[in-house]
């Protein structure tokens, strides 16, 4: 059934547990005949990424909604329900949370100081105290919920983002050779656009191999699941620095005639089998891209005496040089990259 809502709503496991946690932070302030706006607005703003996000910023959050709750109760004390009041305790709350290193939990703590002045009566100290009661509830129960309901498991996203990149990457090096080798202007606008994209979900993809570590820290997992994750990321560091290799490309300035078609050839047929060999799930290397490597390196120097005079300065490598070097480091990385797939299933094999 929750696949189903999935499909035709954008419902997933943190949308969830925020309604499951407004409902029970709801219907404990009714029991105990609490106001519930505050508690609910906290259970909605607590609820986070990971478990252990939820308990390390709740404990910052009380701290910080105690403060709020006591400005608030202070200055309604000394102005009552006036716009001082109100901007007073919102500064005082930001400022003292600020410099206690509370930052964490100053969103809490000003809601809870702003919502608590038009709901003042009678006894301010009684205030205080149901309002920091009704705060506690609503972090309690999203920590809760957030902790032993529907624990956050990232590794499908991961391993999805992964070949996603790798698809990516490889599309960006054949453009970039299609800039590089055949001059093609209209390419260097997408290739910028495409290259930050990368960029942005690699570390989107960090971040996310990051919460699923700090997630099994109180939950348990499996060897499987943490090998596969191990690999993932050592994974996604040798992607990144082939994007940065490649991405070094499209500021490559060569001239029309850079090379001539014998070489440029060869540097395509390159190119390709880069993009082929990101796009195979083994990343395998083929004995013919073995070739032309071995080929491209005994050209190299060659190729330096041919197309490089004598230059005036030597602090700036030529072009051509640039190319030459880019293509072959990036080959020095697909081998360390097949190299640890080639291992990671003969683990899998063994076991």
């Amino acid at each position: 059934m929750l696949t189903s809502i999935k499909k035709h709503f954008p419902i997933g496991g943190r949308t969830i547990k925020t309604g499951i946690s407004v409902f029970l932070t709801a219907l404990i302030c009714q029991i105990f005949q609490f106001p519930a706006i505050f508690a609910v607005m906290t259970a909605i703003v607590t609820i986070e990424h990971t478990a252990a996000d939820s308990i390390k910023k709740a404990m910052v959050r009380f701290p910080a909604s105690a403060i709020g709750a006591f400005l608030s109760v202070s200055f309604y004390t000394a102005f009552g329900k006036s716009a001082a009041t109100y901007a007073l305790a919102a500064m005082l709350t930001i400022a003292i949370c600020h410099k206690l290193k509370l930052d964490e939990g100053i969103v809490v703590a000003t809601l809870t100081a702003i919502a608590m002045i038009p709901d003042f009566q009678g006894n301010s100290f009684e205030s205080f105290l149901v309002r920091l009661a009704t705060t506690s509830i609503g972090i309690i129960v999203s920590t809760g919920v957030n902790f032993f309901l529907l624990p956050p498991d990232y590794t499908d996203k991961i391993h999805n983002n992964m070949n996603r990149l790798f698809e990516k990457a490889a599309r960006l090096n054949l453009t970039i050779s299609e800039f590089v080798l055949d001059q093609k202007q209209n390419r260097k606008q997408r290739n910028r656009i495409l290259y930050q994209q990368i960029i942005r979900e690699i570390n989107q993809t960090y971040q996310l191999i990051a919460f699923q570590r700090e997630e099994w820290r109180y939950h348990r997992y499996s060897k499987e699941a943490f090998r596969q994750l191990h690999f993932c990321q050592k994974k996604l560091t040798y992607l990144q620095q082939m994007i940065d290799h490649v991405g070094n490309l499209q500021f490559v300035q060569l001239k029309k005639n850079a090379f001539n078609e014998e070489e440029k050839t060869l540097l395509h047929k390159i190119f390709v089998s880069i993009a082929d060999i990101l796009k195979d799930p083994e990343h395998v290397i083929s004995e013919a891209h073995y070739n032309r490597i071995e080929t491209l390196d005994d050209e190299f120097w060659h190729w330096k005496e041919e197309h490089i005079k004598k230059a005036e300065s030597a602090e700036h490598l030529p072009p051509q040089t640039i190319v030459l070097y880019e293509l072959l480091f990036l080959h020095r990385i697909l081998e360390e990259l097949q190299r640890m797939t080639h291992n990671e299933h003969k683990i899998e094999e063994d076991k």
